[in-house]
């Protein structure tokens, strides 16, 4: 079977399912695990994130869709060459991946008519699920089932830890910085499970945007800023486009040192195995020492205290 991944969360499945060898077609953003970078790649993006700010992102994502046009362009003269037998994609966020009527246009180039599968998940139940759906597709439905069967113990013990929790602070997590948006879809159920109360973020539905006057109301006790798609360096880097924000400086989460940057590209934006990684370092960066003998992936998550002199980070 020859397989098309067109979003980074399935080619991490892929991957993890043993069918590394089947992949023929990728998207610029598969980049996990590194063997993926040498697949051919069928879809490119007209944004650079390197070379933009989110601001600009944002601004760029916006005009597009008022434009109606897609972000994203899929290289069918590629397409063609990977040959697909089965086109695995998402309607979850055209942000985030070409729009499946794209998909179906496009696949018109192959003469025949792949088998194409759309996934939509939105909650780590419904992520668990996509493992079995593709191991189902592929002939790897066991593989899959001791995948998901580890993955939810794993989420099961993180559980246990905090579900009799009732000390619980309480939590925003910035999924873009400039404008603003809550983290959506399972990542509010990942602050409950790690023992935290969400706050702005709804449980299985988009993220949204809102105000700095929204967050300061809600007056976090731990802000989590991880941008869709953004590595820790390069949120980093952009960390003035939130610490320019008068109301930056009134939360008790930048007064307690308690402000984190993430990882959020590995470990939380993408519907894959590695979001329950995510679960583990939230869980931690929460409550340190309660997961005894734990210790989160080097880089995942960065305190802002120690990234920067303490004076300095209080303005």
């Amino acid at each position: 079977m020859r397989i098309c991944s067109f979003l980074p969360g399935t080619t991490e499945i892929l991957y993890e399912l043993g069918l590394g060898d089947s992949v023929t077609g990728v998207t610029h953003e598969c980049d996990y695990p590194p063997a993926a970078r040498e697949k051919t790649r069928v879809i490119m993006s007209f944004i650079d994130p390197e070379k933009l700010s989110s601001r600009e992102i944002d601004e760029v994502v916006g005009r597009n869709a008022a434009e109606g046009k897609s972000t994203y362009l899929i290289d069918r003269d590629a397409l063609r060459e990977a040959s697909p037998d089965l086109i695995l994609t998402q309607g979850l966020c055209e942000v985030c991946a070409v729009s499946g009527n794209e998909v179906t246009d496009a696949a018109s180039v192959l003469g025949r008519t792949p088998e194409i599968i759309s996934l939509e998940p939105s909650t780590l139940g419904e992520i668990l699920d996509s493992i079995t759906i593709i191991g189902e597709a592929t002939g790897t439905a066991q593989a899959a089932a001791e995948i998901t069967g580890k993955l939810r113990h794993r989420i099961d013990k993180v559980r246990d830890h905090f579900e009799a929790m009732r000390d619980r602070p309480r939590v925003f997590c910035l999924e873009w910085l400039d404008p603003p948006y809550a983290a959506g879809h399972w990542v509010p159920e990942m602050v409950e499970i790690a023992g935290g109360v969400n706050g702005l973020g709804k449980p299985g539905e988009p993220s949204f945007r809102v105000t700095w006057k929204d967050i300061a109301d809600f007056a976090p006790h731990m802000t989590m800023i991880m941008p869709c798609g953004f590595s820790a360096e390069k949120t980093l880097d952009e960390i003035d486009a939130v610490m320019k924000n008068d109301e930056w400086f009134s939360l008790p989460s930048t007064s307690n040192g308690q402000a984190y940057v993430f990882d959020a590209n590995s470990y939380f934006s993408r519907p894959g195995p590695r979001v329950v990684d995510g679960l583990e370092i939230l869980a931690n960066t929460m409550h340190p020492g309660v997961m005894k003998g734990y210790e989160p992936p080097a880089g995942s998550v960065v305190n802002l205290k120690n990234y920067m002199r303490f004076e300095q980070f209080l303005g």
